[in-house]
């Protein structure tokens, strides 16, 4: 079993700086990539960053420039540094990983819980 466990939500100001952690604990073989999706009230979930295999990172238009992905392999944890934070970044934000345990080398899919971030004055 593989758990997701999101960290540094919060109330921030428009212009404002937060860091997300997502820690990935049980019985992890290999993780080969993670990300953030984030999804606000009434609209769908949409993919926000993700660094495949440690390096290669991804990010949707509307945060590039803003926000920036990394991991911390020795920790299991990607994080999610956000600065000049606008009102439209509010949403859940969640935490995704492909993940192989140590039973075996299929990688699976895992979500955390989601964590809020709310950008307001």
């Amino acid at each position: 079993q593989v758990q997701l466990v999101e960290s540094g939500g919060g109330l921030v100001q428009p212009g404002g700086s937060l860091r997300l952690s997502c820690a990935a604990s049980g019985s992890i073989r290999t993780i080969y990539a993670m990300g953030w999706y984030r999804q606000a009230p009434g609209k769908q979930r949409e993919l926000v960053a993700t660094i495949i295999l440690s390096s290669t990172t991804n990010y949707a238009d509307s945060v590039k420039g803003r926000f920036t992905i990394s991991r911390d392999n020795a920790k299991n944890t990607v994080y999610l540094q956000m600065n000049s934070l606008k009102p439209e970044d509010t949403a859940v934000y969640y935490c995704n990983a492909h993940i192989a345990t140590r039973a075996g080398w299929s990688p699976y899919e895992y979500w955390g819980q989601g964590t809020q971030v709310t950008v307001s004055s």
